[in-house]
């Protein structure tokens, strides 16, 4: 796994000197210069065989129409929080900040490195799940996912979860049993569902699995609360 690892380090040319600059930046439109966002939830040269299949495997699923696939991005989205007032320090954030200033944590690294995700959603039954294969850049004891990394993208997909019942959410508790240290590089599939909801209360629970779904990493339950766009994010 560690060999794999230093692979594709080798082979992005981190192991010989600085990263590179961004290969697949948000691009302009020469017209009317708004942000074009690229959906970065699609395979690349760093996803390994096993993510690979699975994503095959969901795809398919989504051709009926009963699952689909939950656009990634760089950069947050200006229409979802075009309605909420967001100070940092002492002025409020613009919407050309929001697009020059910020990227989103998950998407902070260059391809391969770090947090490599695909997620599916399937709105009857209230489910969302997962592909997550952890980059050589997460790291925590040696060989093993850092427990912070896995705890991202349990909350990410459990999120998700809220957001497309609820809209704009943000998290107000989340409780991880870790049972299982995870491989580093290797792919999870974390299982995500909406149990309840509660006027703007919305409580998700899941886990985390092998590609396989013979090991059991990890389980999780969460409480996220509907923003009150009246109210400024301080």
């Amino acid at each position: 796994m560690l060999r794999s690892c230093a692979k594709r380090l080798r082979a992005l040319g981190s192991l010989r000197g600085p990263l590179p600059c961004e290969r697949r930046p948000a691009l302009r439109s020469f017209s009317s210069k708004k942000v074009v966002y690229k959906d970065f939830s699609i395979p690349n040269p760093s996803w390994s065989k096993d993510i690979r299949l699975l994503f095959d495997e969901f795809m398919k699923k989504c051709e009926d129409g009963s699952w689909k696939c939950f656009p990634s991005c760089k950069y947050g989205s200006i229409q979802r929080t075009q309605d909420f007032k967001m100070f940092h320090l002492d002025r409020e954030l613009t919407k050309e900040d929001l697009r020059t200033q910020t990227r989103l944590f998950t998407s902070s690294f260059e391809e391969g490195l770090g947090f490599e995700y695909v997620i599916f959603c399937n709105d009857v039954e209230k489910r969302t799940v997962c592909l997550f294969q952890g980059g050589p850049y997460l790291e925590g004891m040696p060989g093993f996912l850092h427990g912070g990394a896995i705890a991202t993208m349990i909350d990410t997909t459990l999120g998700v979860s809220a957001v497309i019942a609820g809209g704009t959410v943000m998290t107000a508790n989340l409780n991880i049993n870790f049972k299982r240290p995870i491989p580093l590089c290797s792919v999870v599939v974390i299982n995500t569902q909406l149990d309840k909801v509660e006027g703007r209360k919305f409580f998700v629970s899941g886990n985390v699995q092998s590609a396989d779904e013979k090991t059991l990493y990890s389980e999780a339950t969460s409480l996220f609360i509907k923003l009150d766009p009246d109210k400024s994010l301080t």
